[in-house]
């Protein structure tokens, strides 16, 4: 059995309906900003944690629309699968790749292209982005 990693992740869409996506130093997988949840942190404080520290901005937690709690495979830990608490949210500024972050892209949340991205986000994330006005 592979050992879980509990994860949130920012759903970030644009005004143009991009999907936000990071990839984080050392790896080749790009996927939602976010974190692994510390002990005795709630999840939404975890992603305030996680967008601040990834991206340099913020948002209002109140705002935040929970998507739900999905499964699926890790993207940089071979073995291990992620229990991943999703938010949609509107960020406070403009984003820049800090921390671990080394790259970050706007794509079209309809026809992604040719990266490649982590499970949860091909598997999950698209599924819940696509029919979004």
């Amino acid at each position: 059995m592979s050992a879980v990693i509990r994860i949130v992740a920012a759903v970030v869409v644009d005004e143009h309906h991009r999907l936000l996506l990071v990839r984080k130093r050392g790896t080749t997988a790009f996927m939602q900003p976010g974190g692994k949840i510390e002990p005795g942190e709630q999840p939404i404080e975890a992603l305030i944690r996680e967008v601040r520290e990834e991206l340099g901005v913020g948002f209002d937690p109140a705002a935040a629309d929970e998507l739900g709690h999905f499964t699926a495979a890790a993207a940089n830990e071979p073995g291990h699968s992620v229990d991943a608490w999703l938010y949609l949210v509107s960020l406070d500024g403009e984003p820049r790749p800090q921390a671990e972050i080394a790259e970050m892209t706007w794509i079209d949340r309809h026809t992604p292209g040719d990266i490649e991205l982590a499970p949860l986000t091909r598997d999950v994330v698209f599924g819940l982005v696509r029919d979004r006005a």
